[in-house]
């Protein structure tokens, strides 16, 4: 029997972190792959005593089903805590529960997107997000960085070619892959610009709690009061991502339609996951559990940090976040990184190609993403020693 797919998924290839992450499956592997958090920052004890409360006091709440829009009390225990900083939840936004914050970027994709429309995106950029544009049948046109912001007049020029794009795929805070902060003024004119040429915008931002050192900057969506921004909030990096719950908020009418879509999709994200997480927003300190995180990712970030300016060549780059999960490093051009990282995963120690998180990835590229959240002190020590060995070898 010949099986024959559709052409929309014909430019979506497997995700190369995910076929990596095979390979980690072997205990002596050290990772530097994943995007997972820190193993002791997950809130077990509260999950397990809010689980038997609820399935011992209220068990058919969490076993029927229930509204695609998401549970109530989830709903208002998300808005006061997304809330609380700024205003990401206005007058005209509505509220949508969903499995993981990319079933927001495969929502947009389905309900904006035609065939062949045209998403722009940061180059590079989340490789999860991009691979559910072009499942749907998007185009990518990517906006490359310049000095360490997005480059406004490169996005300008995306914005004014055609066909004209549907929306502008945007990760403002400890961007992934780079690990890299957009500005204040950089999102001030990134509204401005969509704004200008009436093109929507869809703000990711699963790691934004997760900064350790500065002052939060304003999220694009609390700029906005006039319907511009599609805003993603997830839940996953700062309680548990296996239960897999995040919040989109935007206009109403987009919200709305996005409802539809999820209501054919997976008909509503799971309730025993959604009611715990309403328990543990309203009867636990978040802000105490947020500050443990933070503490954890600093000190891995800057032992990794440290370890490289140790060993690495100096004709290594790396960018050095103050939040997130990761660190963007940039080969000598002369250096073939596929082959680097081939290299690294004969040694037992495996990264990210970088051209993975392209709007094209048949381009050339020259960097790797590391993950500082996941391994232990140990293996960030031992897989920095042999990836620095490596850098000499190779320059």
């Amino acid at each position: 029997m010949k099986y024959e797919f559709t052409k929309r998924m014909s430019n979506v290839k497997a995700s190369a972190i995910r076929e990596i992450l095979k390979a980690t499956a072997d205990p002596d592997m050290i990772s530097f792959a994943g995007g997972n958090p820190a193993a002791d920052a997950f809130p077990t004890d509260a999950i397990e005593k809010i689980s038997a409360d609820i399935l011992k006091n209220d068990p058919i709440s969490v076993l029927q089903y229930g509204i695609t829009e998401g549970d109530k009390g989830l709903i208002e225990a998300a808005t006061k805590f997304f809330n609380r900083h700024e205003k990401v939840f206005g007058l005209g936004d509505k509220m949508l529960i969903t499995s993981g914050s990319q079933q927001i970027m495969e929502f947009a994709a389905k309900c904006l997107c035609n065939e062949g429309d045209v998403v722009v995106c940061e180059n590079p950029s989340f490789l999860g997000a991009l691979n559910a544009f072009k499942s749907l049948g998007a185009i990518l046109r990517g906006v490359e960085y310049k000095e360490g912001q997005l480059d406004l007049e490169a996005l300008e020029k995306a914005l004014q070619a055609q066909p004209k794009p549907k929306f502008i795929y945007l990760i403002p805070n400890f961007q992934n892959p780079t690990g890299m902060t957009m500005s204040f003024e950089v999102r001030q004119q990134v509204l401005a610009l969509a704004k200008q040429y009436e093109v929507l915008i869809l703000e990711d931002n699963p790691y934004g709690d997760l900064r350790f050192e500065g002052t939060a900057i304003p999220s694009i969506k609390s700029l906005d009061q006039d319907g511009f921004v599609i805003y993603a909030a997830s839940l996953s990096k700062i309680i548990a991502p296996g239960m897999r719950i995040a919040c989109c908020i935007g206009p109403t009418e987009i919200v709305n339609k996005f409802t539809v879509a999820k209501q054919a999709s997976d008909v509503h994200s799971n309730l025993w996951a959604q009611k715990v997480m309403a328990r543990y927003l309203t009867e636990y300190d978040m802000d105490e559990h947020i500050a443990v995180i933070q503490k954890i990712y600093k000190d891995k970030c800057n032992l990794m940090l440290q370890e490289m300016e140790k060993h690495f060549h100096k004709d290594v780059h790396y960018t050095k976040p103050t939040g997130g999960m990761f660190i963007w490093v940039t080969l000598p051009k002369h250096v073939n990184m596929q082959e680097f990282v081939k290299k690294a995963l004969a040694q037992n120690v495996a990264v990210v190609p970088g051209h993975a998180f392209l709007d094209d990835d048949n381009k050339e590229c020259h960097s790797f993403r590391m993950n500082f959240s996941t391994p232990t002190n140990e293996k960030i020590i031992e897989g920095i020693r042999l990836l620095g060995e490596l850098t000499f070898q190779m320059i």
